[in-house]
């Protein structure tokens, strides 16, 4: 895909796992067997071997809110193309009940190859189960199933990990090593856990003087904007703020300018993660915006169409990891690198 209130509500979890219940009875009475985990792979490995070339993949990303998602599907779309092949998409709208509807519906209609970023890992099992032992593709988007065909990972921790390393060096030259921070998390899936972790961990470890004043779940802009501000509220002088995503962070950002903080204040600190373009055209203009965990684009869009496809061309260890790396005020090649791609 995190903030969106049903991510985590224990009711919207029991439909979605009936969602997916629905999809194998459905796939079931159609005359779709359903064997154990051991079959499961032996018949997809048998699939694999006879399977015809992929024309189509879709991909599932919920979290449509994100600006990373229009990018991927603009850069998706063009790498699928030079492979002949169309890419479809769902639009979920960060709704776990939406996204079970929208997969049970490709699972249905047999789409050869689905890519998906699953906002409730445990309950999209059943759905990768059903979608294998209908014979098709199914890539895991941010972490690993025990029913896949192959996964895109990412250094979930790492990018926390580099982020919240860069605040605390930040910390200690430019604050003595104290002051406030204010974290904007995730706790609703892998990625966003990870990430949360890394940033929290490496900060607090080597800046142990600086009060954590907050911790706050948000991933999209208008969540970032709204924390923040409340979390100004009761502390005005608030130094550094990470963000488990770029796009929290910069609604966090926007919040500190709009309580009045300068562009280029010396005492502040903001950090996130993703490398989305708002984000890295305030790091490159010399704003207190200052450091990004950066993913870069087309990395993860080759990614959406070369795993399935390698998938279907029976190679071995089909899945990839693509990497992470910090950019800052002085990195202004790497900035304008991503920049052209989010294009």
């Amino acid at each position: 895909m995190i903030t969106t209130p049903f991510a985590d509500s224990a009711a919207s979890r029991r439909q979605f796992l009936a969602w997916s219940g629905a999809a194998v009875a459905a796939l079931a009475a159609a005359g779709c067997s359903a064997p154990g985990s051991d079959t499961a792979s032996s018949g997809q490995q048998a699939a694999d071997a006879s399977r015809e070339p992929l024309t189509k993949i879709g991909l599932d990303y919920p979290f449509t809110q994100l600006p990373l998602y229009a990018t991927l599907v603009k850069l998706s779309t063009a790498a699928a193309k030079k492979h002949g092949v169309s890419l479809l998409t769902t639009s979920d709208g960060s709704s776990a009940d939406t996204q079970a509807t929208n997969l049970n519906t490709w699972v249905a209609r047999k789409t050869p190859a689905i890519v998906s970023f699953p906002m409730v890992f445990e309950a999209a099992e059943a759905i990768a189960k059903a979608a294998l032992d209908a014979g098709l593709i199914w890539v895991t988007y941010g972490g690993t199933l025990e029913n896949q065909s192959a996964d895109i990972r990412f250094s979930f921790r790492e990018g926390g990990t580099l982020l919240g390393e860069a605040a605390a060096k930040w910390a200690l030259e430019n604050l003595g090593g104290k002051g406030k921070i204010a974290f904007l998390t995730d706790s609703t899936i892998e990625l966003g856990r990870e990430r949360t972790k890394g940033m929290i961990d490496a900060f607090t470890k080597l800046a142990p003087g600086v009060d954590v004043v907050a911790q706050e779940q948000a991933i999209d802009p208008d969540t970032g904007l709204s924390k923040t501000k409340a979390v100004l509220a009761k502390h005005p002088d608030l130094n550094l703020l990470l963000g488990v995503t770029d796009a929290s962070a910069y609604g966090g950002y926007k919040a500190l300018e709009q309580t009045g903080r300068a562009k280029d204040d010396a005492k502040t600190f903001v950090g996130g993660q993703d490398g989305a373009a708002p984000s890295l055209l305030a790091i490159k203009a010399g704003t207190f915006y200052r450091a990004s965990a950066a993913l870069a684009p087309q990395d993860i869009a080759n990614a959406i169409v070369d795993v399935p496809l390698a998938v279907a061309a029976g190679k071995a260890n089909p899945g990839v990891e693509v990497p992470i790396a910090l950019v800052g005020p002085r990195d202004t090649a790497k900035i304008d690198a991503l920049l052209a791609q989010n294009g």
